[in-house]
Order: C-alpha cells, then sequence, then structure tokens
C-alpha cells in the first residue's frame, strides 16, 4: 500500500452534525447579534476595518465548511474562489462603473458556475487525491491571473485599485438630520454584517433541506446514498458550486474593503488559512465559521506581538495546543459549556 492510500485509509471521516448542533440558540444567536451591531459604534476605523474581515473570511470559511462538513469533500482550493469573486467586482466596479452592491451576486454567480464546472472532472477523486486536485487549482490562479491576455482588465502584476464606496444618500441625509454621521468603514461593516446574515441564514436552510440531506448522506456513505436514490454526481457537484459560489461573494466584499486585488493576494496560503479556520471552528458547525475566521485574523497578530523574529513558531505553538485540547475545535467547546449550563440549571 502506498503513502498516499494510507493517508486515505486512516484518514477520519467527517463526523456528522446534528441539525440542531449545526446552529446557536435563539437566546445565544441574539446576544452575538446585538453584539455585532454595537461593537461598531465604541471602537476605531482599524478595529471596525478587522470586523469587517472576519466577517469577510467568516463567509469563507462558512462556505468550505459546506462543501467538507455538508458533503464530505475536501478542498484545498477555495482562494482561486476567492480571488475570481474578488476580480469580478473590482472588475465591474472600476471598468464598468457598476455599483458595488450589485457586482456581488454577479461575482457569486460566475464562482458558482466555475465551481460547479470544477467539480465535473473531480467527481473521479476523493480524499487527499481531489485535496491535491483543489491544491492545484490554487497554485495556478495566482500565476493565470498575471497573464499579459488579461493585463488589460486585471492589472496584470500590478492590480487594481477599487473604490471604497460611501453610504447611500438617502442615509446619510436621515442620518444628518439627527446630526450623526457615518463613515465608509461602519457602513461596508453593517453592509457586510446584513449579507453575512442572510447568507448564514440560507446556508442553515440549505443544509436543513432536502438538498442538505443529500449532501450529508453522501457525506455519510456514498454507496448508501446512491442506493437510496440519490443522485451522487449532481449533489456532489452542486455542493462545489455553492460553496464557490458564497467563497466569491466573500472575495467581492473582501476586495471591496481593502480597496486592491492583486494576484500574490490570493496565494496557497489563503486556502490554507480558510482550511485552518475550518478545523478550528469545528468541521460541519457553522457558527464556529466566525470562532475559526478570528482565529486566522488575531492569533498571527498576537504570535507577532510575542515574538517577530518566531511568530511563525509562536503561531505554530499555539494551533498544536488548540488541536491537541479540543481536537473538534470550537465546537465542541460549545458542547462543553452548554452541558455546564444544564448542570447548573439542574441544580
Amino acid at each position: 500500500m502506498s503513502a498516499a492510500e494510507e493517508v486515505v485509509t486512516e484518514a477520519p471521516a467527517v463526523e456528522a452534525v446534528p441539525k440542531r448542533a449545526m446552529t446557536l440558540g435563539y437566546g445565544t444567536s441574539l446576544v452575538v447579534l446585538v453584539a455585532l451591531l454595537v461593537i461598531p459604534l465604541f471602537v476605531k476605523n482599524f478595529i471596525i476595518f478587522q470586523l469587517t474581515m472576519l466577517l469577510i473570511y467568516g463567509l469563507a470559511v462558512l462556505a468550505l465548511n459546506i462543501l467538507t462538513g455538508g458533503s464530505g469533500q475536501f478542498s484545498l482550493g477555495q482562494s482561486a474562489f476567492y480571488a475570481v469573486g474578488a476580480y469580478t467586482s473590482a472588475i465591474l466596479m472600476e471598468h464598468a462603473g457598476m455599483n458595488y452592491a450589485l457586482t456581488l451576486p454577479i461575482a457569486g454567480i460566475i464562482c458558482f458556475g466555475f465551481g460547479f464546472l470544477f467539480g465535473l472532472p473531480a467527481l473521479r477523486l476523493s480524499g487527499v487525491y481531489l485535496a491535491l486536485a483543489t491544491f492545484a487549482l490554487a497554485t495556478a490562479m495566482p500565476q493565470l491571473l498575471k497573464l499579459g491576455y488579461f493585463e488589460d482588465w486585471t492589472g496584470g502584476v500590478q492590480g487594481l485599485v477599487v473604490t471604497k464606496p460611501d453610504a447611500p444618500e438617502y442615509l446619510q441625509s436621515l442620518l444628518s438630520s439627527l446630526h450623526l454621521k457615518i463613515s465608509q468603514d461602519v457602513w461596508l461593516y453593517y453592509f457586510t454584517l446584513a449579507i453575512t446574515i442572510a447568507i448564514y441564514v440560507a446556508a442553515v436552510n440549505l443544509l436543513r433541506s432536502r438538498s442538505g440531506r443529500a449532501f450529508m448522506a453522501i457525506r455519510d456513505n456514498e454507496i448508501a446514498a446512491s442506493a437510496m436514490g440519490v443522485d451522487v454526481s449532481l449533489y456532489k457537484t452542486l455542493a462545489f458550486g455553492v460553496s464557490a459560489g458564497i467563497t466569491g461573494v466573500a472575495g467581492g466584499l473582501g476586495a471591496i474593503a481593502v480597496q486592491f486585488v492583486a494576484p500574490d493576494g490570493y496565494t496557497i496560503q489563503l486556502a490554507i488559512s480558510l482550511f485552518l479556520g475550518m478545523v478550528v471552528g469545528g468541521v460541519g458547525w457553522l457558527p464556529g465559521s466566525i470562532v475559526g475566521s478570528a482565529f486566522i485574523i488575531f492569533v498571527p497578530n498576537i504570535a507577532e506581538s510575542v515574538s517577530k523574529g518566531l511568530s511563525g513558531a509562536v503561531f505554530g505553538v499555539l494551533l498544536f495546543l488548540v488541536i491537541f485540547l479540543v481536537p473538534h475545535g470550537a465546537r465542541q467547546v460549545a458542547i462543553v459549556a452548554q452541558q455546564l449550563i444544564g448542570k447548573l440549571k439542574k441544580n
């Protein structure tokens, strides 16, 4: 048996997640929502920018969670879909003069088609071989964006500068009448938050729908799912398409927030970070997407503050501790906390 085959044989299957475990309780969700609404009112613009990126990466991790936690397919190519979404929004805004909000559904549709088409040849692959195929896609994408053939649109190596949008005029007028102002960063944060909530609710409903049950059946056992009448090929490619579409929307939002797109901003390192965020947040647990996003955004900064010269080593140690102590990620912490609260209520 080859080393690759041993990896596939010994790799643990994606653990099934009960429907109730996919979301937070209503009380906890309300507290989190209120916190997300209120925090930007008391922090500086840089913190607001970081919170915006937290939501954007959270969307990308959620998309990967649908693919891996939902249908059991592994991908290291999410950075490619993120890049396509980012460049789609940037090109439409800067070359076509399109409204930034209208570019996002277009980016999502294009990435959905890209992901669906990529999923077709990937049907013959699984496990580590599928991961390697998506790894190749992520590695090739930055080089494709640098090609001279696309340079008039993409800006080539230099990339494109994206104009940060202002709040709608009617909202500015309303706030002016109340002697209030809203900055570009604050507006973009709330705009991103609204889209994140909408996609999160749609993702929860998707996984609870007939298609979601088909995804999970394929994840648990493809042969059994096929015997029950599930079109395995269709739903596996559909999972790729949905995941890529959501990642494309996240990429478009990222381009608007950062105000710049360049090929070197979408390397394999981004794909690995998103995969890492999914693992830390808990595979298959959608609320963990935000937790995983927070880990990949803030923990590197913490590691650098501990030691600038050895920031990579510090980050590796912190990651090892998290995986060792909570191998199922934030979902495991949430389950333990829920059990403790239940015991306290009984007492």
